[in-house]
């Protein structure tokens, strides 16, 4: 089946530093990069780099950044069919910094990928009524978001929405309509207003989400796993031990791989698992989307 994903598209500007700023100060980097990012456009590329269908539905700027972005999609396969430009207006982009213990800190101009509206996913419905499930991020407005998902139910295709960066102006029901719903422990934090320092905070935290109507409930939790809950049902999956070169991206490797395995017709549980591995997998190299590997590297690893 082909995955939709309604999601954003940004250029990552990666600085590698020892040590981050404070105010005031200026430092020396150690290393920079630029890629093509966006956690909608990331998640889209994971699940192409598996081997699935993948259609991506966003905006771009008229900048020197927007061919470089169609060209990133093609070049892993990824229909670029509604991914267009729009006249006068920039296209995203995430600064981001990672220090020397491989933790990440990103802001993110959204650009072009504000200009993707309701409207639109009306206009595509032919094509996405093909898809076998559509995929959602919230750096996209929040009327599409909601539009998609109305759009998701209304013809019986499954929706997952990736809670990120993740806001309080979020209308849970939209939420509960949604098959899965996978935030990191940050975003749970944000979103439910509850400390999430242990382990047994985290799953309070989760349960009052869960208790408010979700579906399935899915929280990364970086090197420690994923937690899932449904119904009563509760599990949690562990990560393999690796050695972190940079984080950057991994959510997005974990949405993009469980998406990839559901597609190819695996179980929830067994696609969680291999979401965590192929998410651990991607912390070991730098970059984003550069750092996503490719079925037989994947096999490689789990080998």
């Amino acid at each position: 089946m082909e995955i939709a994903v309604i999601g954003s598209c940004m250029v990552d500007l990666i600085a590698y530093t020892d040590t981050i700023p404070k105010a005031g100060e200026t430092l020396v980097a150690n290393e920079f990069a630029m890629g093509c990012g966006g956690k909608g456009a990331n998640q889209a590329v994971a699940a192409a780099r598996l081997g699935a269908d993948v259609l991506m539905m966003g905006r771009v700027g008229d900048d020197a950044f927007a061919d470089n972005t169609l060209a990133n999609f093609e070049q892993y396969g990824v229909s670029t069919q509604f991914v267009t430009k729009v006249p006068g207006v920039s296209s995203g982009v995430a600064p981001i910094w990672v220090d020397a213990d491989s933790q990440n800190r990103i802001l993110i101009i959204p650009g072009a990928n504000m200009h993707l509206k309701p409207a639109d996913i009306e206009a595509s419905a032919e094509r996405l009524k093909q898809c076998g499930m559509i995929i959602l991020q919230l750096e996209i407005p929040l009327e599409t978001v909601y539009a998609a998902i109305e759009f998701g139910n209304a013809n019986n295709i499954p929706v997952l929405l990736n809670p990120a960066p993740a806001t309080t102006d979020l209308d849970i029901d939209y939420a509960c309509r949604c098959d899965f719903f996978v935030p990191n422990e940050t975003e749970l934090e944000i979103l439910t207003g509850m400390p999430v320092g242990s382990e047994a905070e985290i799953a309070t935290a989760a349960e009052s989400l869960l208790s408010k109507g979700l579906k399935n409930l899915i929280v990364t939790l970086g090197d420690k796993g994923a937690l899932w809950m449904h119904g009563d049902y509760r599990e949690h999956i562990t990560a393999p031990s690796v050695n972190a070169v940079d984080t950057t991206g991994a959510g997005d490797a974990f949405i993009g791989c469980f998406a990839a395995q559901l597609a190819q017709g695996t179980g929830i549980d067994s696609a969680i698992e291999q979401a965590v591995r192929y998410a651990s997998h991607s912390v070991t190299g730098k970059g984003t989307q550069t750092s996503y590997a490719t079925a037989e590297e994947f096999a490689a690893f789990q080998a």
